[in-house]
């Protein structure tokens, strides 16, 4: 069965800002508190959390649009890949993330689910909150 989340959040960021924070490694390990490895070409690996989450890019299309392919380590061996895509929307002087990830597996949904708000949506906001 194919499962999909949908997530939005508004971080006090411009989105251009956000966007280039996703892309830059230094600053998504600093937001995220783990090493990552991450391009901003279609093609380019991407690896997070010690290689928990691996994937490539599919698409970029600055500053609006990320798409991967996204796979965690929770993943089967045969599930394929899922494919997740954010799109970085101005909100007055905010930004909003607009989260799609579909196919990701059922073994792995809660967690995917869960791990967007633990992993990312908090620890971005207090990175954030810091500044």
């Amino acid at each position: 069965m194919r499962r999909l989340i949908t997530q939005s959040v508004v971080l006090p960021a411009p989105a251009e800002d956000l966007y280039a924070a996703y892309l830059d490694p230094a600053l998504h390990a600093a937001v995220t508190g783990a090493p990552v490895t991450v391009g901003a070409e279609a093609g380019a690996r991407f690896q997070a959390f010690g290689g928990q989450i691996t994937g490539t890019m599919i698409a970029v299309l600055p500053p609006r649009l990320i798409v991967q392919s996204w796979r965690s380590t929770n993943f089967g061996e045969g599930d394929p890949d899922s494919t997740l895509i954010l799109a970085f929307v101005p909100e007055g002087g905010n930004g909003r993330i607009d989260l799609i990830h579909i196919d990701v597996p059922e073994r792995d949904y809660q967690g995917v689910r869960d791990g967007w708000e633990k992993y990312y949506w908090t620890p971005w906001k207090r990175y954030l909150a810091q500044k």
